[in-house]
């Protein structure tokens, strides 16, 4: 391969001079011949470069109104989620806000509500006055009868014995059945006969005596007959038990 000569290269170059008359010349002619036909060219092609423009423009507005769409939901979910726990106020104010919201029809049902259940309240605690009411009132009523029943006694135990040892005219009878039917219709219970089994809860053993034939603690004589009014017994049956010899 032959050495670079720089003179030479140099010297080979077309003048300057020579290539600007020739470019002056080439683009005398283009401008006369195609002048209509660059202008068009020229003005189809700034109408794209315009749209380009526009639709550029376009997509940055929608893509900053997305932006700011977003950071405004962002801030309302932070705000829903710091919504702090007081002591009611926050609640209080929904509910005012609620009841301002709502229809005058929905208000007159809500305030009927509020009515019903106030109502119901105050009958469940009717109720259980009534109830304690009339339990005590039976309390006072038992303690009542009691209170003749024990006063009599000594009575109704001399009618007992009268019954037992002697004869009664027709006219004492009908004193004593009355009694007994008076003392009934309050509830008053009499007990204690002659061989039932013996029940230390309800009869009080003034004397135990051997029996040959008893196999079992049984009555053999009522002294005093006992009372009771249901479960309570207000005396017990005085009586004389026969218990096994063994």
């Amino acid at each position: 391969m032959s050495e670079f000569n720089k003179d030479d290269y140099l010297n080979d170059l077309p003048d300057a001079d020579d290539l600007a008359n020739a470019q002056s010349s080439a683009a005398g002619t283009a401008s006369s011949q195609g002048g209509s036909d660059t202008s068009g060219a020229a003005g189809a092609g700034e109408k794209p470069a315009a749209d380009a423009a526009g639709a550029a423009d376009a997509a940055d507005d929608s893509a900053k109104a997305e932006g700011a769409k977003s950071d405004a939901g962002a801030a309302k979910s932070a705000a829903d989620g710091e919504k702090p726990a007081g002591d009611g106020s926050a609640d209080a104010s929904d509910d005012t806000a609620s009841d301002d919201t709502l229809t005058p029809l929905g208000k007159a049902k809500k305030e009927a509500a509020e009515y019903l259940e106030a109502l119901q309240r105050e009958r469940a605690e009717f109720i259980n006055y009534r109830n304690r009411a009339t339990r005590e009132q039976e309390r006072f009523r038992q303690h009542g009868i009691i209170d003749v029943l024990t006063a009599l006694l000594p009575a109704l135990d001399d009618i007992d014995r009268i019954r037992e040892h002697s004869e009664m005219d027709d006219s004492f009878k009908a004193v004593a059945a009355k009694i007994d039917k008076a003392f009934e219709k309050f509830g008053v219970e009499k007990f204690g006969e002659k061989g039932e089994e013996f029940d230390p809860t309800k009869h009080d053993a003034i004397l135990h005596k051997p029996d040959a034939d008893a196999d079992k603690e049984t009555v053999d004589t009522v002294v005093e007959a006992g009372y009771r009014i249901g479960d309570r017994v207000i005396r017990a049956a005085r009586v004389v038990v026969a218990s096994p010899q063994n």
